[in-house]
């Protein structure tokens, strides 16, 4: 990130709100955004913790999704990039060099993952190119901040809900019988599942469901004896392309933290790497809360 303040305290880590008033059209671009987001490009030092491993992650062409392909490739994953739409295109290569440039391979697939056939070939490809899946981080999400209901159009509900909890069902569906006795699903919800925004009504609805389809499909694994864990990671406000190009007053984005700042990629994917290791092995049905000291109780 641009202007980095290098702090030992957390609330001075990065520079803090305002940030500069920026139009970008949705779901917005890296190249654009201002100031440029950390996703760890130069400070992730893997560990080896997911040597071997083949990875799914939605959404993975920037924010939270590429820093997370950036902390497993160099943790020893191989990585499955899916996005969207063309304007991504150039995201989502950047993702697949940096998840290359760490000696892994990255398989890039757009599409929208709003279509169940989408989720099945996304699935399918990766078993094909990577020889199998054992993470499936299911990120991707839309959003649009709206004032009063009478601004969310039946059709934008319906998008927000398709992408956001349905295309996790058909994803996790089409990829249980792939995964392994001891392979792990991700599930990205929001501090909005326990404090939800009054501008992101239909997002705060699918980050409650995803909390709730994280612990119920646990439950349903272990019982089944699956070997498959279930968790979830709950980011705080965390500076990405989605956010000026969603949300109008984006200016003081993050300043009502405890910390008084946004929350980078960066600091949101070591979370991803802790619940897709054998260091989570006894955690199942689980959300960590990356909320920059927002409480999630």
């Amino acid at each position: 990130m641009e202007n980095q303040e290098l702090s030992d305290n957390p609330a001075e880590k990065y520079l803090n709100p305002p940030f500069p008033k920026q139009d970008q059209p949705a779901p917005g671009t890296e190249g654009n955004l201002q100031p440029k987001a950390d996703h760890g490009e130069e400070s992730y030092r893997g560990n080896g913790k997911l040597e071997g491993k083949r990875a799914v992650i939605t959404g993975g062409d920037s924010g939270i999704g590429r820093a997370v392909a950036i902390a497993f490739a160099r943790e020893g994953a191989d990585v499955v990039i899916s996005y969207l739409d063309t304007i991504e295109d150039e995201d989502a290569k950047t993702t697949a060099e940096l998840v290359e440039k760490a000696g892994r391979k990255a398989v890039l697939i757009k599409g929208d993952i709003q279509e169940e056939k989408h989720c099945k070939h996304i699935i399918d490809t990766a078993v094909k190119e990577l020889g199998g899946i054992d993470i499936l981080v299911n990120n991707a999400a839309y959003q649009m901040a709206r004032e009063k209901i009478s601004d969310i159009t039946a059709e934008e509900w319906d998008r927000t809900f398709r992408t956001n909890i349905t295309a996790m069902f058909y994803l996790c569906r089409a990829a249980e019988p792939h995964l392994k006795p001891g392979s792990s699903i991700i599930n990205t919800t929001s501090v909005n599942a326990y404090s939800p925004s009054e501008q992101l009504l239909p997002y705060a609805a699918t980050k409650g469901a995803i909390q709730n389809f994280t612990a119920n499909l646990s439950q349903i694994l272990l019982m089944h004896n699956k070997g498959i864990r279930v968790n979830a990671v709950a980011p705080g406000p965390i500076w990405t392309p989605l956010i000026p190009s969603t949300i109008p007053n984006h200016r003081e984005f993050g300043k009502d933290t405890p910390m008084g700042r946004a929350g980078q990629p960066a600091e949101v994917a070591p979370a991803y790497v802790f619940l897709a290791s054998e260091d989570a092995s006894y955690i199942a049905g689980a959300t960590i809360p990356v909320t920059g000291g927002r409480i999630t109780i």
